[in-house]
């Protein structure tokens, strides 16, 4: 694997013996004693993710919030310091350039993008900020990114710090030390569980990493990420979004403040799409018969193509073969998935598969 990045946690996923792929042009680690045992110890105690390959950019100077006000899908005024927003990037045409996480710091806004839709993304935010006083800054290579998610994970975590992380909300990051390393500490993830993720100076992940599964956290890789995120119903970029895909065709309108001024690039069309009805709209469903959907698979209705499968599993939580698709807004309430050249039963069911008890 020439050529690729590693994170700064390189040399622990070696020595823990994870097996390392290319993903996003990092060699990173997709699983480590197994996706189903690295799964069920996210779901049932605490699971330790490297995701320093994401990226963070940052947004400075008197037009900032002007500048994320243009380029995001929420309304990011809403939010208060120490808050964070999931949101959407789009194109004039309504197409997804990313779905990132918004941070509202007291002098500043920060970004985090896919780590493969980063160079991308940085220059369709530098693209589309002119007459604004602000400093866009890729400060992706400063930073590296661990999450601990998990039930197990906040009073794990609560052992390395000083930080009242008990009465956090959801969405919501404050700066701290974890392990006596400087860190931003925030109340967020991409698993359906509760936990954190932790941005920390490259130098200092290691030992914060270490300390971590010392205290029991264990490593997962990018598979069980996979399979947790899409238990929890959540997006995945390239997947389920993409340049010709909107975020309300992709189901996250949550996240899509249409009355938003002054608008935000994608907003007309959005607004047009709304109005008119969405040609493709984003399901949930599970396999009836046997065999496992995955990306790219067909859907069909009788004889009829209907739709695509984005991405699909055996739910290692829910012991069934499970999916995301994109079908055309009249398909009723069961299709068939063509696997291996044959339709197999399959019916929609409520998003998400996984939610887990508050």
């Amino acid at each position: 694997m020439a050529n690729l990045r590693r994170t700064p946690l390189y040399e622990e996923h070696k020595t823990l013996g994870a097996k390392l792929v290319d993903f996003a042009g990092y060699e990173m680690p997709v699983q480590y004693t197994g996706i189903k045992s690295e799964h069920e110890a996210v779901r049932n105690r605490a699971g330790l993710f490297d995701v320093s390959h994401m990226g963070e950019v940052f947004f400075r100077g008197p037009d900032a919030e002007e500048a994320v006000q243009r380029l995001v899908t929420r309304d990011v005024s809403r939010l208060a310091e120490g808050q964070a927003g999931y949101a959407a990037v789009c194109y004039e045409s309504g197409g997804t350039v990313d779905d990132v996480l918004v941070y509202k710091r007291p002098d500043e806004y920060m970004i985090v993008v896919n780590a493969a839709n980063r160079e991308k993304d940085v220059a369709h935010f530098r693209e589309n900020v002119s007459g604004l006083d602000v400093e866009i800054s890729d400060e992706s290579d400063e930073w590296s990114l661990i999450a601990a998610q998990g039930p197990e994970a906040p009073g794990m975590l609560e052992a390395f710090t000083e930080t009242n992380l008990v009465s956090m909300k959801y969405y919501r990051f404050v700066e701290g030390e974890v392990a006596g390393k400087r860190a931003i500490i925030s109340r967020t993830g991409y698993t359906g569980e509760d936990g954190f993720e932790l941005y920390l100076a490259n130098e200092d992940a290691p030992e914060v990493w270490r300390a971590l599964v010392e205290a029991g956290a264990v490593p997962a890789g990018l598979g069980a990420r996979d399979t947790l995120r899409l238990e929890a119903g959540m997006c995945l970029y390239g997947n389920e979004l993409d340049a010709e895909t909107s975020p309300l065709e992709a189901g996250i309108s949550f996240a899509v403040h249409l009355t938003k001024q002054p608008e935000f690039i994608g907003q007309s069309a959005l607004l047009r799409q709304d109005a008119n009805g969405l040609d493709r709209k984003l399901v949930g469903f599970e396999v009836e018969g046997r065999g496992i959907a995955r990306h790219g698979y067909t859907v069909t209705d009788g004889a009829e193509i209907v739709g695509e499968v984005t991405s699909g599993t055996m739910s290692p939580t829910l012991g069934a073969a499970i999916g995301l698709a994109l079908v055309e807004p009249t398909v009723g309430d069961r299709f068939e998935v063509i696997i291996r050249d044959h339709p197999v039963p399959a019916k929609i069911v409520g998003l998400p598969f996984y939610k887990r008890e508050r």
